[in-house]
């Protein structure tokens, strides 16, 4: 079966199985989402930079401490999801299939927005999406930009970046700007060097893509920017997803669709 047909419980069920691939383009229509899970002491002032940087952080969703499902994810976040990183003092020291043992009685699991929700809409309208073209994941990138910080938390902005044919930049901007509680629109059009990115063939997560002539790069806020803030601000445990190996939800696109 076409991954693109099929339901979420059918994609975990193969996640669980042990299948280890990025998710763009996994269950057209279904709402994927970045997870974060950190101790339960830290859950309230990660909701408070949630709520300071927005359209890097847009939580859809938290667990209540130990629990490997939420409302909106009724599988298990320990094991169905195609891939995990796991913390340690603000270190990535495992990439791992499942975090069934590592998973502890004090985690709150987030659900943070992910770009790849407004990505269906961008190829309605018209916009190529390359990631999608190449079958590779979508490149992402540190950033020079800081996000606001809280009292234990800070660290930089991380983008996600789609070239887009110079005479759709407008239409990409507008179709992604009706998904505010997935990223949104652009935070930054055209020169990378403004983000503090010096070569967009080496991307910190995900796999490059070139920018052909007659385009430009688009960079959108990304739902990978809490495990940058996890890493910076040393944070002594914590899970998050292999970036681009997405929690895939029991929630529609369109349910993040704004109505304006």
């Amino acid at each position: 079966m076409d991954v693109a047909e099929l339901s979420p419980a059918q994609a975990r069920e193969r996640f669980r199985a042990g299948v280890r691939v990025p998710t763009a383009g996994w269950c057209r229509g279904w709402t994927q989402a970045n997870l974060i899970a950190v101790p339960r002491w830290l859950r309230y002032e990660l909701l408070l930079f949630a709520h300071h940087n927005p359209q890097a952080c847009p939580v859809l969703d938290v667990g209540e401490p130990g629990a490997w499902s939420t409302a909106l994810f009724s599988g298990d976040l320990r094991t169905d999801l195609p891939g995990y990183r796991l913390y340690r003092a603000g270190e990535a020291v495992a990439d791992l299939d499942d975090v069934v043992a590592e998973w502890r009685d004090d985690l709150v699991p987030f659900l943070v927005g992910c770009s790849f929700t407004f990505e269906g809409a961008l190829l309605a309208a018209g916009v190529p999406v390359r990631h999608l073209e190449l079958g590779t994941n979508v490149p992402m990138y540190l950033t020079s930009v800081p996000c606001r910080p809280t009292p234990s938390l800070s660290g930089p902005l991380v983008v996600s970046m789609r070239p887009v044919p110079e005479e759709l930049v407008e239409t990409a901007v507008e179709v992604s700007g009706r998904y505010p509680m997935v990223h949104g629109a652009p935070v930054h059009v055209g020169d990378p060097a403004e983000l503090g990115i010096a070569d967009l063939a080496s991307p910190d997560f995900g796999d490059p893509v070139d920018v052909r002539a007659g385009e430009v790069p688009l960079f959108w806020a990304c739902g990978v920017t809490p495990q940058a803030v996890v890493m910076a601000s040393g944070v002594e445990y914590a899970i998050g997803h292999l970036p681009g190996h997405m929690a895939i939800l029991d929630a529609r696109d369109e349910d993040y669709r704004s109505a304006s």
